[in-house]
């Protein structure tokens, strides 16, 4: 098989709501979101309105599990038991909506979120997207970080994978980098050697604090993770977006892999270190 070729990647310095507007209904195959965490610190307000699903059917860019009025009921719910989240999801889920009519036919959407807005989220974008587009629950587990003896100590996140067309999503797992069975004597020798196809829960380390992926972004995902999911839901040539790019390990794989990538960020401590990291990158803004 041969090498695909080094794909293009573009750095947009802004807004993300803002760049997402400009950029083509239906142009990227995958789209990965890791937005901020809500972790109850003060983020302030913000700045736009978002879109009742109402408005956005009306506007042809999406079909909900639910009648209009039964999602704005279960967003008063939700923020009747949590004030922060009203805040949050007024952040969010415009930028769905956007990815969302981004997103191609056949595409995948992934959003990268932990325990405090997983459960949420994942009701809201049945909602805002029909719960039968939902594909999977990856839950990406680790061994590092706070330990307690109050409670069992999380060491978890979780991503949620939606797909536009049930029928018609591409999803390629002989392309996934396979891993060791943690029971290898359980296999024939050939399996084993082989390896097997992950599962939803996937084992993996976060960056190491020395190593060759380090880039000392705060919130930098490892290449693994991003890697796993943009051999199932990619093929060389398509495009992939990351409306929030952070260090830009999208945009390092995507690359890699011969996928072309569209990065989305606002601060310019992630635009200074993805600059160094992908210098062929195009830089916009």
């Amino acid at each position: 098989m041969t090498e695909a070729a080094r794909g293009a990647v573009t750095i947009h310095h802004g807004d993300n709501l803002s760049v997402a507007s400009a950029l083509e209904a239906g142009s990227f195959t995958l789209i990965y979101l890791d937005p901020p965490f809500n972790t109850g610190r003060v983020q302030g307000k913000a700045l736009e309105t978002a879109r009742t699903a109402t408005v956005a059917a009306a506007s042809g860019s999406l079909r909900r599990g639910f009648h209009g009025r039964e999602y704005e009921r279960l967003r008063g719910d939700l923020r009747t038991y949590d004030d922060r989240f009203d805040d949050y999801w007024g952040f969010l889920e415009p930028r769905l909506l956007e990815a969302w009519r981004l997103l191609a036919d056949d595409g995948t959407l992934y959003v990268h979120l932990d325990y405090r807005e997983a459960h949420y989220a994942k009701v809201l974008m049945d909602a805002l997207f029909g719960r039968e587009r939902f594909l999977n629950e990856l839950i990406w587990a680790y061994d590092y970080g706070a330990k307690s003896r109050r409670r069992w100590p999380t060491k978890h996140d979780t991503i949620l994978v939606y797909v536009k067309d049930p029928d018609g999503y591409w999803f390629d797992s002989e392309q996934v980098d396979r891993e060791p069975y943690m029971a290898p004597g359980l296999v024939t020798a050939e399996k084993a050697a082989r390896g097997k196809l992950p599962t939803d829960v996937w084992w993996h380390t976060i960056v190491p604090t020395t190593g060759r992926e380090k880039t000392g972004y705060p919130t930098q995902k490892p290449e693994g993770i991003l890697r796993r999911i943009v051999q199932a839901s990619s093929r060389p040539g398509d495009r992939v977006l990351d409306l929030f790019a952070g260090s830009g390990t999208t945009g390092a794989v995507a690359a890699a892999l011969g996928r072309d990538a569209v990065l989305v960020d606002a601060n310019p401590e992630a635009i200074a270190i993805m600059r160094e990291r992908i210098p062929d990158a195009v830089v916009i803004g």
